[in-house]
């Protein structure tokens, strides 16, 4: 069985609060189980209740808690929770903590390690009880033994970041948030600017290419965990900031097969009566079933 349980489903930053009671406040961090491996994708807010979590029913029902960690990149509001996982202080804990590679050449490992310094946080990295690797990866496919395969993909996003395909017995999740569509740059250009029409024809191409990947990525995909912080009318004032909107995510992924579209990374400021409209909006779309993410929510491939 391969099952995806949302621990936290707000982009950007932590929104608690009455308004986002329902549907949730914390950061990107997925529970992913491929009958008893566990994956988590992202160590955002919503890592700290998993912890607490896996504590409680995991250490107790198995003696230790061993994680595949997959991060889809660096940026805050993905690693934030980190520090407050409380599994990391645990004695016999074992993770392997993937992520991309970095632009500048800094390994994950010493960005981790920097959360967990003294001026951030009291307890430093060479004090964690857990046994921890890490590796970083391009666009490949990794086999996790056990059946279980995860590929990853590149995003449209102001740094490297990856989408995830988890494959297991014939079902298949994927993440593809912290992403918007590619888009023609050469298009955009001051009328000034040199550049003749071949080159902006080339650019056209070159984005419908990079869309269609994205797109090839997913396809067939029982489960499909698309970026939707935005709507529409939102997103023009947002382009190159890495995100979509809902709208985009439900067009660009019809005719490919899913059964479930799940719009997550929901906007900070957006409440549980916001995103309640959102939702009834396509309360009939049987195909894919359309679903808005929740904390707490668990959906099977």
């Amino acid at each position: 069985m391969l099952t995806v349980r949302f621990w936290g489903v707000r982009g950007s930053l932590p929104s608690p609060g009455p308004n986002t009671v329902i549907y949730g406040g914390n950061t990107s961090c997925l529970e992913i189980r491929a009958d008893e491996r566990l994956i988590i994708i992202d160590l955002g807010t919503g890592i700290h209740p998993l912890g607490e979590w896996l504590i409680k029913n995991e250490l107790k029902q198995r003696g230790k808690i061993k994680a595949d960690i997959f991060l889809t990149h660096t940026h805050w509001d993905h690693i934030m929770g980190f520090p407050m996982f409380n599994p990391i202080y645990v004695p016999g804990t074992e993770l392997k903590i993937t992520g991309p590679v970095s632009l500048e050449n800094e390994s994950i490992k010493s960005i981790i390690d920097n959360q967990l310094s003294h001026k951030y946080w009291p307890v430093r990295a060479d004090e964690l009880s857990a046994k921890i690797e890490y590796s970083q990866i391009r666009e490949e496919t990794l086999d996790l033994r056990g059946g279980v395969r995860v590929t990853s993909k590149f995003l449209n996003h102001p740094v490297f970041c990856l989408g995830y395909r988890i494959d297991y017995q014939g079902k298949s999740i994927a993440t593809v948030y912290d992403h918007e569509p590619f888009h023609n740059l050469f298009a955009v250009m001051p009328k000034e600017t040199d550049i003749d029409r071949d080159t902006v024809q080339e650019g056209e191409t070159a984005a419908a290419e990079e869309n269609d990947k994205i797109r090839q990525f997913i396809k067939g995909a029982d489960i499909v965990i698309h970026d939707a912080q935005y709507k529409q009318e939102e997103y023009s004032g947002h382009v190159g900031w890495g995100h979509c909107s809902y709208e985009h995510a439900i067009e660009t992924t019809a005719g490919l097969d899913l059964k479930k579209l799940v719009l997550f990374h929901h906007e900070p400021s957006r409440s549980d009566s916001q995103l309640e409209q959102i939702e009834k909006s396509f309360a009939e779309n049987k195909s894919p079933r359309i679903i808005i993410a929740k904390e707490g929510m668990t959906l099977e491939a």
